[in-house]
């Protein structure tokens, strides 16, 4: 496909894109276990050197990726163990749990585009409590220990004239959180990944680079503190539609000849370059997973010292 490159965001994906020679890629470390019962195949890829880190093009970190076939079912009690497999993981990554915190969650992305209003929705369904603690402290849950949780929506450059960087970095100089947890969402190169597939990093985030809008990245090296980035797959590539589908044709025709139009149409890719494609329930589907992705971070955060209360 000459200089042609289908867009993933997910680092499984750009692992399994690896050929059969460099399998055995040193500097990566893949686990991979099953929640039988919850129908969760989780895959965490580790980039553990710099050489690793360019053969990948990720950086170096900790990638989790959870797959939930199920996940675009209205099913509430599935979402739910999907939002608790998401806070396990979650508190995993995220440093000094066993601390009261401060946290600001940043929601990415385009409230108007439906495609890409997963973090301003994430936002709107979180447990807010900075401006309670600040006041009244934890006594106000009843609790001894409460984590400050905070939340921004900083818009898409389009509105705002700045960089998305730029107003995270502003609140994150004035409001000194110990860290960040940044929703966006992403693109696949599967479309049977796509709506049905969480991933979790502790590498940072770089808005818009999932459909080639390269933004200033977040990351600890730029804002200081540690970023934590978690997004779900909701645009795939046309070209990888139209790739896949010409692909399986041929290879059910098994016609020789027919290789000579499969490396004609190659030429023709790209056009669909900046073409990104959606499901038609687009709409249900962000509602409903931007709750579980809410859901997940409350559990891990909103909820974990108001659960030692109830103990107590």
């Amino acid at each position: 496909m000459g200089n042609f490159q289908m867009r993933t965001d997910l680092a499984l994906e750009v692992r399994e894109s690896i050929s059969e020679a460099d399998s055995e890629l040193r500097g990566v470390r893949v686990e991979e276990y099953d929640l039988e019962e919850d129908d969760i195949h989780v895959t965490k890829v580790m980039i553990d050197t710099k050489n690793a880190a360019k053969a990948m093009g990720k950086p170096i970190g900790i990638y989790v990726t959870m797959e939930a076939p199920a996940m675009v079912e209205p099913d509430e009690d599935y979402h739910r163990e999907i939002s608790n497999c998401l806070a396990q993981e979650l508190l995993e990554l995220l440093p000094g749990t066993d601390r009261e915190q401060s946290i600001l969650v940043v929601g990415l992305g385009n409230r108007e585009v439906t495609a890409d209003a997963l973090g301003p929705q994430v936002v709107d369904n979180l447990f807010i409590t900075r401006h309670i603690v600040k006041e009244y402290g934890a006594a106000a849950y009843n609790c001894e220990k409460m984590n400050q949780i905070s939340a921004l929506e900083p818009g898409v450059m389009a509105k705002t004239g700045m960089e998305t960087a730029e107003i995270v970095k502003g609140v994150v100089t004035e409001t000194t959180p110990d860290a960040l947890i940044v929703i966006d969402a992403l693109a696949a190169r599967s479309t049977k990944r796509l709506n049905r597939t969480i991933q979790i990093t502790n590498t940072g985030i770089q808005p818009g680079s999932g459909v080639g809008n390269h933004r200033n990245a977040l990351t600890q090296e730029s804002l200081g503190v540690p970023v934590i980035a978690i997004g779900i797959p909701t645009v795939v590539d046309a070209a990888t539609i139209v790739g896949d589908a010409l692909e399986k044709l041929l290879e059910e025709e098994k016609d020789l000849s027919s290789v000579r139009f499969k490396e004609k149409q190659k030429l023709n890719f790209a056009e669909l370059n900046n073409m990104y494609m959606t499901g038609k329930d687009i709409d249900a589907v962000i509602k409903r997973v931007s709750f579980t992705v809410s859901e997940g971070i409350n559990i891990a955060i909103g909820e974990a010292f108001m659960e030692k209360c109830k103990e107590k």
